[in-house]
């Protein structure tokens, strides 16, 4: 008996050794890909602006002989150069800003040789930090829009003065907005 126990034994092993090796392994199908998604159509690119013919308003010449007699103390006290004003804690030039930098370009082109500096200032709400760095802003975009109207940037410097220069004392909204400003100053002719 014990023999044949020896051989079943051997058989049932047998016999699971060549059914475990007769066994397929499963067939994993690939999954399909999804099917890529149509792009979303792109939108037409924006056309660059047009250029407007030289907008900038004809002023009668400044003349030479007075610029070059004339120190720049007495220029600076009748500068034909306007302050540009800004809106509470903005630095973007509007309308009425450009207007006037458009008009200041028009005497920096007259007189080449004019350097300004142009400086920034603001009122007296806020840190002195945050006002300077907001009239450093200011300054910086008057000389962007100068740049653009084809003033060199060489002849322009900026510096902010933050709130420490008021050109109104007064402590309401009108004396604010006089205060919130880019001054120019001819440094150079």
């Amino acid at each position: 008996m014990l023999k044949n126990s020896a051989r079943l034994a051997v058989l049932v092993a047998l016999f699971a050794v060549t059914a475990c090796g007769s066994k397929k392994s499963p067939v994993v199908e690939p999954a399909q890909a999804p099917a890529p998604e149509e792009p979303a159509p792109t939108p037409p690119a924006p056309r660059p602006p047009t250029r407007v013919a030289d907008a900038t308003p004809t002023l009668p010449p400044i003349r030479d002989d007075a610029v070059a007699s004339s120190s720049l103390d007495d220029l600076n006290r009748n500068s034909p150069l306007k302050p540009v004003f800004f809106a509470l804690d903005s630095a973007d030039i509007d309308p009425s800003g450009k207007a006037t930098l458009d008009a200041n370009a028009a005497v920096l082109k007259q007189n080449s040789s004019w350097v300004v500096t142009i400086e920034g200032h603001c009122d007296e709400r806020g840190t002195a930090e945050y006002n300077l760095a907001l009239g450093d802003r200011r300054a910086a975009a008057a000389v962007a829009y100068l740049r653009s109207l084809g003033i060199p940037a060489d002849r322009m410097k900026t510096v902010s003065y933050g709130k420490e220069f008021p050109f109104d004392p007064g402590h309401d909204e009108a004396a604010w907005g006089k205060n919130r400003r880019a001054h120019f100053v001819i440094t150079g002719k």
